[in-house]
């Protein structure tokens, strides 16, 4: 029986990690690419949009100057990005070529997303791309980013870059088949997964190691910034925008057309029913937070409730250095997170309030999302 997703495809994000794109010596898998460039190449002559976010950069960096072991350092790290980026994009450009497809190289860092103009920007150059039929090559901006715009991982990168597309579908190809219930000794993967539980998010977390082989567990420490636990993370992130996420293995024969045919290939995480509106997804996800305001308990009660804006009598401390409109984080004074919003005062103005009287709005419930988001 072949699958049914909730809607028609029309746009689809990939995303391939870098033990798809780069061989143990960490030079191109030139067979894979072409396999992966054929079958994106196909999607696009049956008029479906495809993004393509591609890891790999570093890795390929390290094999231009034979380097065996991964830099802790962030000036090597983007050096190797600044050379290993040149290689990548080179072979998608034959690759597409050969294919009679246009592609296009877009670095991304999180202050892209985070940034509400560059946000809408960014929107409108992929929907530009797109009606031109032109395929976006997606990379983390790695020569340039920093600690504080780093996304951590291309499969966070790949979901936010989905949501931003308004996608109807995001594959995750990786170096396993899918999401694996690894309880005992039997291997067994889920075929759908409507809800992402505690439990699944603790078998992301515990030892997979047994599900690659041993020749491939020292080149994936050079590899791979990312595991499974970030692969769920990425999913709640797309799932919350309405969007159903597949994780399938970057091997599997002709992966991207079987699956957009419907065949049960890899794990089919379900989207959310409740879809979060764009900007409160923004809020909750795209833009990073740039402080911490604590509340009391009387103002946490009334934000659980819902539909209520935080005022500033309930503020009891902040952290950090936020401007007004900047994403926060607020928390209790167990310093659990209750919620994010934009927020009315910076801390300058927060500073030169003397007085908290009355009820003015530190976040209005409509710039508000509550931390089960």
């Amino acid at each position: 029986m072949f699958r049914k997703f909730p809607r028609k495809i029309k746009t689809v994000v990939v995303k391939v990690g870098s033990s798809v794109i780069a061989t143990n010596q960490m030079k191109p898998r030139t067979a894979h690419l072409q396999s992966l460039v054929s079958q994106i190449s196909a999607i696009r002559r049956q008029n479906i949009n495809v993004v393509l976010v591609s890891s790999g950069a570093i890795v390929l960096g390290m094999g231009e100057l034979n380097l065996k072991q991964r830099s802790s350092e962030l000036s090597s790290l983007q050096a190797l990005a600044a050379i290993g980026q040149t290689i990548l994009m080179r072979k998608y450009n034959e690759l597409f070529g050969k294919n009679k497809q246009k592609c296009a190289q877009v670095l991304l860092t999180w202050d892209d997303f985070a940034n509400r103009s560059r946000h809408n920007n960014a929107r409108n150059t992929f929907r530009t791309m797109l009606d031109w039929g032109v395929i976006p090559v997606v990379n983390e901006n790695d020569t340039i980013s920093t600690d504080e715009i780093k996304f951590g991982d291309n499969d966070k990168l790949s979901a936010l870059v989905a949501s931003l597309v308004q996608a109807d579908l995001l594959v995750l190809l990786s170096d396993v088949e899918g999401f694996y219930d690894i309880k005992g000794t039997e291997k067994k993967i889920f075929e759908e997964i409507k809800e992402i539980t505690r439990e699944m998010e603790g078998l992301a977390s515990g030892d997979a190691s047994h599900l690659i082989g041993p020749d491939d567990q020292a080149a994936k420490k050079n590899m791979s910034r990312g595991g499974m636990s970030a692969k769920l993370n990425a999913i709640k992130i797309a799932t919350q925008a309405k969007i159903p996420c597949i994780i399938a293995g970057g091997e599997t024969k002709d992966v991207l057309l079987r699956i957009l045919k419907g065949e049960r290939v890899g794990t089919l995480f379900m989207e959310n029913e409740e879809k979060i509106l764009a900007r409160k997804h923004w809020i909750s996800f795209g833009a990073k937070a740039k402080g911490f305001v604590t509340v009391d308990q009387g103002a946490k009660q009334a934000l659980l409730k819902g539909g209520r804006s935080l005022l500033l009598p309930g503020v009891v401390s902040w952290e950090g250095h936020f401007k007004k409109d900047d994403v926060i984080v607020v928390q209790d004074e167990n310093r659990q997170e209750i919620a994010r919003g934009i927020t009315n005062y910076s801390t300058t103005m927060l500073q030169a309030i003397q007085e908290k009287k009355g009820q003015r709005e530190m976040i209005h419930c409509d710039n508000l999302v509550l931390c089960e988001r």
